[in-house]
């Protein structure tokens, strides 16, 4: 008898390992056919062999990056093009193409010709910075060379935020000012703990907020402290992100410009306040309160700054698979993910100058490709139409998914939601998920069953302090009103320890993240990149055959957009 017990155990737990991905939550029939029958033969499709071919290829070296505007960049847009096509689906670029192209400049700050320096009466009192070890940055006016000769403004973190009764700038003057900002938002405190969301970083805290309002008030210059905190990454990152090319849209006439956008290392400007008389730990504390003023240091920003120009021919890819529904075809769900990343730059201690950007972002391009593969195949095809788009110059700014958002395929407004992918970890099936910023919408729901469906919990960000939200190419969707979000795998890894997540994403984040060694290893496991890709599938499928399309919650900050979007395609 106890033989025949241990027998039915074993086949009891060898028939619930069995049981597939869709249907892990629950051996009951019931809740396993809540997924319909197109979406299960479309989720037992997904290959993790052509994730991995996908990835292996596009962060090989000899693809040298995928700098924007460079060879590796132009070979990763045509076999994604490639296998768009070879897939069966219609080019949704410019004039019957593929390829949506994205009009940049890059600009180069020559270290050997140009100079940095603080001054006070004509004599410097910090500098000669060094470029790279002291401070990076670009002149986005968008000439070969500038000098700036400007008085030195400490503002605090730069807000302008009405809706929370918050000015840094009480109504100074500007022009032609060099402004120094903290890098991040002010801080929440105990009698408003919600101050800025809290803990959640806002785009207020943005380095690309804090450039656009400084070019808007017609500063010379924005020069950003960096902490590791603020910044939310270390000085490395800072420095081969900004410190080698970086690419712009073109200037329209009469744009305003900052002759000079970068940081400065927390060093370097210790020194600078104290050379100012200034506490600067002194001056951040009081940059926390709604009555800080500006503060004049007292000395000028002196810049001779020479750039070399060149223009930037990247595009971006984008595909289309028509909806079955005469009526509903016109709308689409859109799917995104970057194929840039950071070129060929600063060696590394190996030795090693390209970053290969395997994990950021080859493997949201793998998701992306095997996606349009499956949805090609896909029987009945959906009501609404499925747009692949794979953009261009997130690393300099979300440029690519910028353009995307002011020229999309289809309306925003008939656009019923983004689903975007950037940097899976590949370290195994997980129990949960993140999509920060699905709950501000009201396509939230269905998210919750969908990954109910699929065995998934959706959990908040687990650094909501990095203000993830603004920083990948979804944001850039939800400018224009689309609801869209970022797929990301959480962090309880089947089959491992507890914190085992937690610790291979901090050891990504310090040791790969923007370097190097963002490598391809053929060890990963790419059961995360398929169970990511099978989540926005099956999230995909409900939202291209729902009788009605997602808004943001009322009262949310895409709201006002989406609404004006929506009256506009009516």
């Amino acid at each position: 008898m106890q033989r025949l017990r241990w027998l039915l155990l074993v086949v009891v737990a060898m028939t619930i390992a069995a049981v597939p991905l869709v249907a892990q939550k629950s051996a009951s029939k019931s809740e396993a056919s809540a997924v319909p029958a197109a979406v299960k033969r479309g989720l037992d499709a997904f290959d993790p062999n052509a994730i991995k071919a996908d990835v292996r290829f596009l962060s090989s070296d000899l693809l040298e990056g995928r700098g924007p505007g460079t060879r590796g960049d132009e070979i990763a847009m045509q076999y994604i093009a490639s296998e768009f096509e070879a897939a069966g689906l219609m080019p949704a670029g410019d004039n019957g193409t593929y390829y949506q192209k994205v009009p940049l400049l890059g600009i180069t700050t020559v270290p050997g010709k140009t100079s940095v320096s603080f001054t006070r009466d004509g004599t410097t009192v910090v500098g000669p910075l060094k470029h790279e070890d002291e401070y990076v940055g670009q002149d986005q006016t968008q000439v070969a060379s500038d000098s700036i000769d400007s008085d030195v403004i400490f503002v605090g973190h730069g807000v302008v935020a009405p809706e929370y009764k918050w000015d840094d700038y009480k109504g100074l003057d500007t022009r032609g000012k060099t402004l120094i900002m903290l890098a991040d938002d002010p801080p929440a405190n105990a009698s408003e703990p919600d101050l800025f969301k809290g803990k959640t970083r806002t785009y207020y805290g943005r380095w690309t907020y804090k450039y656009e309002i400084g070019a808007a008030k017609n500063a010379a210059a924005v020069i950003l402290i960096h902490t590791d905190a603020a910044a939310g990454y270390g000085w490395p990152v800072v420095r081969n992100s900004w410190g080698y090319e970086n690419s712009f849209p073109r200037l329209k006439a009469g744009e305003p410009a900052l002759k000079f956008a970068g940081w400065i290392t927390e060093p370097t400007a210790q020194s600078l306040f104290k050379a100012a008389g200034l506490d600067l730990a002194k001056l951040t504390e009081a940059a926390a309160s709604r009555d800080f003023k500006p503060v004049p240091l007292g000395v000028k920003f002196n810049a001779s700054i020479v750039s070399k120009l060149r223009p930037v021919n990247t595009a971006n890819v984008v595909a289309k698979l028509e909806g079955s529904d005469p009526k509903l075809r016109d709308q689409a769900v859109l799917y995104s993910a970057h194929h840039d990343h950071l070129g060929i730059g600063k060696a590394d201690s190996r030795g090693d100058t390209i970053y290969n950007g395997a994990i950021d972002n080859g493997t949201g391009c793998g998701v992306l490709l095997e996606m349009a593969r499956v949805w090609a195949k896909t029987k009945p095809a959906p009501k609404r139409s499925i747009i692949f788009a794979a953009v261009a110059a997130e690393e300099q700014g979300l440029l690519g998914s910028a353009y995307l958002g002011e020229h999309p395929p289809v309306p925003a407004g008939q656009i019923a939601v983004g689903i975007n992918y950037d940097a899976i970890p590949e370290y195994g099936r997980v129990r949960d998920v993140e999509m920060t910023g699905v709950e501000r919408t009201t396509f939230n729901p269905t998210a919750e069953r969908v990954a109910r469906d699929l065995g998934l919990k959706i959990v908040p960000d687990e650094q909501p302090e990095q203000g993830h939200y603004y920083r990948s190419d979804h944001f850039s969707l939800s400018r224009v009103g689309i609801p869209a979000f970022t797929i990301s795998a959480g962090q309880d890894v089947i089959g491992k320890p507890a914190g085992y997540g937690k610790a291979q994403s901090d050891e990504y984040r310090k040791l790969h993240y923007h370097q190097p060694s963002d490598e391809f290893q053929p060890n990963w496991d790419w059961s995360t990149s398929v169970q990511m890709a099978q989540f926005g599938y099956f999230l995909g499928w409900e939202a291209a055959n729902s009788p009605t399309l997602p808004n943001w919650k009322p009262g949310d900050e895409f709201r006002a957009a989406r609404d004006k979007s929506l009256h506009a395609t009516k």
